[in-house]
């Protein structure tokens, strides 16, 4: 998506405080155990090992991460504390399997300010739907075209603010970068 990583992690570094809103990566189709147990694909891996790898070159690896109880995004999540270590606070949420836009509104603001690096991972189309909303105006106009458009399996949209979460409001946020596994692949 043409964002230059090295310019991403400069602008990053003087921000005080990031969100990184993450859907989990590809899943397999529907099975007989229900939309709620589908798996991550091999494919899948790979992308949740690539995007990883790439929050870590960034100097983005999370200080606190809530994730949806969905085996999907706690598989997605699993695949990336390889690469995160322990460091980052997990919160896995059922909310944020079934509870819509308010669900991710209420993990940044419950966040509290000693965290300085947020990671939601999600479903569609909770997750472009929630970033549409928190972007400012004065966000780069073709960033917010990809939001439109739906965030991909393992996509993540990047925001940055120098107000602590709980102070967040609805486009009160920088959109900074939306960016797909191939992205991280350089």
């Amino acid at each position: 998506m043409n964002v230059n990583l090295h310019k991403l992690r400069k602008n990053l570094r003087s921000r005080k405080y990031v969100l990184i809103v993450m859907r989990h990566a590809k899943a397999e189709a529907l099975g007989e155990g229900g939309d709620r147990t589908r798996k991550i694909t091999d494919k899948g891996r790979k992308q949740a090992k690539a995007v990883a790898k790439g929050l870590d070159a960034l100097e983005l690896v999370p200080d606190r991460i809530a994730t949806s109880s969905a085996d999907r995004t706690v598989e997605t999540l699993n695949r990336m504390l390889k690469y995160f270590g322990d460091g980052p606070k997990v919160d896995v949420r059922l909310s944020l399997y079934q509870g819509g836009i308010q669900s991710i509104l209420d993990e940044i603001h419950t966040t509290k300010p000693k965290r300085r690096t947020l990671m939601i991972l999600g479903h569609e189309p909770t997750v472009s739907v929630s970033c549409e909303w928190l972007a400012t105006s004065e966000s780069d106009p073709t960033q917010l075209d990809l939001l439109h458009l739906g965030l991909s399996p393992a996509s993540v949209a990047i925001f940055a603010c120098d107000r602590p979460f709980g102070e967040w409001t609805m486009h009160g946020a920088d959109l900074v970068a939306v960016l797909t596994p191939r992205d991280f692949e350089v």
